[in-house]
């Protein structure tokens, strides 16, 4: 057993060595990001940041866009909170998982407004990167299990119903973006644009908890400050 520690020993250390210096690249990464403005990252200043030489993010990581997508990999998190959710009701499965975003967001409006300046940008890879087909799924999923809940009128398509959806999150993130919208309003114009595009989809037995949610969003968005 000792012989067996002794030789492991050398090993996991440099393993731990090298979780240790991920973690400091991708921290420096997210906050170059959150202070410049610049999702672009200058390689130079990140190895800086980080306390380590500049070959070294380059060996960990492959690239440059390798090293933003493990920036982002609050991925895990954001699914480890949506199962949390308790709400058997796929309608407030929808909402709870638009909240969780939200929520996000505005914890950290810095970094991820200039995520979404660069997610803007149709000629930048990163973009093909996050909007890819396993995001579609998840919340096309959402919307198809709405609709097989009968919140969703069956005439209604609902893969169009979800590019609707989509196209009016990043339309209010752009706003967002450019200062039109700040962190508070955020979430209810999010939400507001959501309730009144399924209430124009939804079957009549749930048209009356849409309205609800709209009247909900709509006060909020009304309020002193908000408006």
């Amino acid at each position: 057993m000792r012989v067996e520690s002794a030789a492991e020993t050398p090993v996991s250390r440099r393993e731990a060595g090298k979780a240790e210096r991920r973690r400091r690249i991708i921290h420096a990464a997210r906050d170059l990001i959150r202070e410049t403005g610049n999702a672009g990252l200058s390689m130079r200043a990140l190895a800086a940041r980080a306390g380590v030489s500049l070959a070294t993010p380059y060996n960990l990581f492959g690239s440059k866009r390798a090293i933003l997508l493990s920036v982002l990999d609050d991925i895990r998190e954001y699914l480890d909170r949506f199962n949390q959710l308790r709400a058997i009701d796929p309608l407030e499965r929808l909402f709870g998982a638009l909240d969780i975003c939200i929520d996000f967001y505005v914890a950290d409006p810095e970094f991820y407004r200039t995520i979404w300046a660069a997610l803007f940008d149709p000629s930048d890879e990163f973009r093909s990167q996050i909007f890819n087909s396993r995001r579609a799924a998840f919340w096309e999923g959402l919307v198809n299990d709405a609709a097989k809940a009968g919140v969703i009128a069956p005439e209604v398509d609902t893969r169009l119903l979800f590019k609707a959806l989509d196209r009016s999150f990043g339309a209010t993130m752009l706003d967002w973006v450019t200062g039109e919208l700040n962190h508070d309003q955020l979430g209810p114009a999010i939400r507001h644009a959501y309730a009144l595009i399924l209430k124009g989809a939804a079957s009549p037995d749930w048209r009356g908890p849409l309205e609800a949610r709209i009247l909900q969003s709509q006060a909020a968005m009304l309020q002193p400050g908000h408006a």
